[in-house]
């Protein structure tokens, strides 16, 4: 992995970030406090990304390339949209890493680190707010990535439950011939 520095809260930074489906419903100020918990990492083609069963605190965005998620050594998703979070439910349970994630070719990510929430300082009441405004926004976005997981998780199990009810009506009439 090549990692850079925490980022500036610069504008080229903040243009640049706006650019990212998942963050396009942040504000400027919140894009800037974005950038102070994030760093970029790059990837080379099969390196593991997340680790089941870890506990770090890192939270990503795909910027380019693609990943593969597996659990248990076995392969259960793929990501390749720019923009798509991965690593937000280690955030939201803190418990450990449910799945190992791997880079699939040169894989760019945004990470966020959610141990580094020092670095917002915060002063008055109305930093206060504005920190608070930031986390709900961002599990917002979590909730709606989750949700569209979840939607599709139970449309794979409508369908392995059809094909599994499929296979026991042939085994039954197989079994009556």
């Amino acid at each position: 992995m090549i990692e850079s520095k925490y980022l500036k809260d610069n504008v080229q930074n903040i243009q640049r970030l706006m650019g990212i489906p998942g963050l396009k419903e942040f504000e400027t100020r919140n894009l800037a406090k974005l950038l102070r918990l994030s760093k970029i990492r790059e990837y080379e083609n099969g390196e593991m990304i997340i680790k089941e069963g870890d506990d770090d605190p890192w939270l990503y965005f795909l910027l380019s390339g693609r990943l593969i998620i597996k659990k248990n050594g076995i392969e259960i998703g793929r990501i390749d949209q720019v923009g798509e979070i991965f690593g937000e439910m280690r955030v939201i349970d803190s418990l450990t890493r449910s799945a190992s994630v791997y880079a699939d070719g040169k894989t760019l990510c945004l990470g966020v680190d959610t141990s580094a929430k020092g670095r917002l300082s915060m002063v008055s009441n109305e930093e206060r707010d504005e920190r608070l405004d930031f986390l709900l926004l961002l599990y917002r976005i979590f909730s709606e990535y989750m949700s569209i997981r979840l939607r599709a998780v139970n449309d794979e199990l409508i369908k392995a439950k059809v094909e599994a009810q499929v296979l026991m009506e042939s085994r039954r009439e197989s079994s009556e011939v």
